[in-house]
């Protein structure tokens, strides 16, 4: 039997006094729904040295991976039977650069939010990790596994 191990992700929340930064994707998967900066990581990466890199990619910003710190994690069930995914969700307070849409092809749009003020169309797994840390639990999500299959001791 193959053993399949979760799918490690990132997700950069950019915050800006009372406003975070979400892109709106434009691909096939969540199509027109909102999420924070994100993506896997690379083998050989750290999750810090892979947040910032992601935020880099997709939104042009410099962040010192030194400056940024975890708010919240999510581990996610994907269903039909594909791995599990973990997503560490990190904050940032200071970056260089204004951001701006660097991968059209993926994104349609980058908006700040208030924080209080979440569009409705976000992503069900990133959302979990945003509420996470927006009402201060900066513990665990565990997000879409089914009833059962979380075992308690």
């Amino acid at each position: 039997m193959t053993h399949t191990g979760p799918v490690i992700d990132v997700h950069l929340i950019l915050r800006r006094g009372d406003e975070i930064l979400l892109s709106q994707r434009g691909g096939s998967y969540g199509h027109g729904l909102w999420h924070a900066p994100s993506g896997k990581l690379d083998p050989g990466e750290t999750v810090t040295a892979a947040a910032v890199r992601e935020a880099s990619e997709e939104t042009g910003v410099v962040v010192d991976p030194d400056h940024i710190r975890l708010v919240h994690t999510v581990h996610h069930h994907q269903g039909d039977g594909a791995p599990g995914r973990i997503g560490f969700f990190f904050e940032a307070t200071e970056w260089e650069n204004e951001p701006i849409n660097r991968e059209p092809d993926k994104c349609l749009r980058l908006a700040w939010f208030a924080v209080h003020g979440l569009p409705e169309e976000l992503i069900p797994y990133p959302e979990a990790g945003l509420r996470g840390y927006l009402d201060g639990n900066t513990g665990l999500t565990v997000h879409g596994w089914p009833s059962g299959s979380v075992r308690r001791s």
